[in-house]
């Protein structure tokens, strides 16, 4: 399906989006991505293979209306992956629900003005689905997260906010493209960029010792390769339609630990504690209260409560198989250490 028209890529520099980019030029794809610095700040992306040839990198604001209309005049595609991932702020409306909401505006609008889009793919979150884990039902698409606000886990009101708008937005305004929603769950996986992704810097303070025990917490887990190609697929799938939950599976930190420490990495900080039952999750509730805000609030609302997805409507319709996320958290671990945010060799 490769087009002689460029696909817009926003937000080209973030851990998402830097491997749909890759991805792209490997099949062939012109790609617009969109950055917020100079172009040449970015040399692991002009350094792709393909880049000097089929990537053009432009410096955009999506916080200023108007600003895409240019980049994404000609596009026949759009992938809407810049916003902000952030815990702990200071001011959530400011940090958080005004750059997901308003530059989610920003690209909406620009899509209206050009005649040559066909569809909007939006990376939006398993936070829109859910703010808190129900161990009594399985989450799917068709679950929308109705209880974050700017108190309640701001992040995950900001993602909700962001997505709610571009539906609303097709509603409002029946464009002539339509729109389809990747949500993934946390992402992990190696990294083409230099800077550290929150996804990532979970497993790191697992490995680092931020963590003292083993909580009764699981995860979503999802490689960012597939995440990528679930974007690509969303694209290319003529008859793809709606949101689509991405997931491979879930893993209690009981098994993440005792996984990582089986697989070479028993000399880094993994916590040896295990407070995972009843009594240590009224603790960790306890805790929470002496970490920072948002980080407190997660652990209260998730720990001693069951993740549970399904992801057949990405398997069915996109064909989507998934990457062993055993094998990715080995990867994620190495490339960590590759970029230094990992010791090669730990302390004890």
């Amino acid at each position: 399906m490769i087009t002689n028209k460029p696909v817009c890529v926003t937000g080209a520099s973030g851990f998402i989006a830097s491997h749909i980019i890759r991805e792209l030029l490997e099949q062939g794809y012109l790609v617009r991505g969109t950055v917020r610095k100079e172009p040449k700040s970015y040399p692991f992306l002009l350094e792709l293979p393909g880049a000097a040839e089929r990537l053009e990198l432009v410096q955009a604001d999506l916080l200023t209306a108007g600003s895409y209309d240019q980049i994404i005049k000609g596009c026949e595609y759009v992938f809407h992956t810049a916003s902000p991932y952030k815990v702990n702020v200071k001011n959530p409306q400011t940090d958080l629900v005004d750059p997901a909401v308003l530059g989610t505006e920003t690209i909406l609008e620009s899509c209206m003005k050009s005649i040559s889009i066909k569809r909007l793919i939006f990376t939006s979150s398993i936070t829109a689905i859910t703010d808190e884990p129900d161990s009594s039902k399985t989450f799917t698409e068709k679950d929308w997260n109705t209880m974050s606000s700017l108190d309640r886990q701001p992040y995950h009101y900001s993602k909700t906010l962001a997505e709610r708008e571009a539906w609303d937005f097709i509603m409002r305004k029946k464009p002539t493209f339509d729109l389809v929603v990747i949500n993934p769950v946390l992402v992990i996986g190696p990294s083409l960029t230099p800077s550290l992704n929150t996804s990532n810097q979970i497993i790191r303070d697992i490995m680092n010792g931020v963590y003292p025990c083993i909580m009764d917490l699981n995860w979503g887990l999802v490689d960012v390769r597939d995440v990528a190609t679930a974007h690509i697929l969303a694209m290319e799938t003529e008859a793809a339609k709606g949101r689509y939950l991405c997931t491979a599976e879930s893993m209690h930190m009981r098994d993440l630990v005792a996984f990582l420490k089986s697989s070479g990495f028993e000399k880094y900080s993994l916590p040896k504690l295990d407070l995972s039952g009843k009594a240590g999750t009224v603790l960790m509730k306890i805790l929470s209260f002496s970490q920072p805000k948002d980080t407190g609030m997660y652990i209260r609302i998730n720990v001693g409560r069951t993740l549970r997805l399904d992801n057949s409507k990405i398997r069915r319709d996109l064909a989507l198989s998934f990457r062993s996320v055993r094998e990715s958290l080995i990867e994620t671990v190495h490339d960590m250490v590759k970029w230094g945010h990992l010791p090669r060799k730990p302390a004890n």
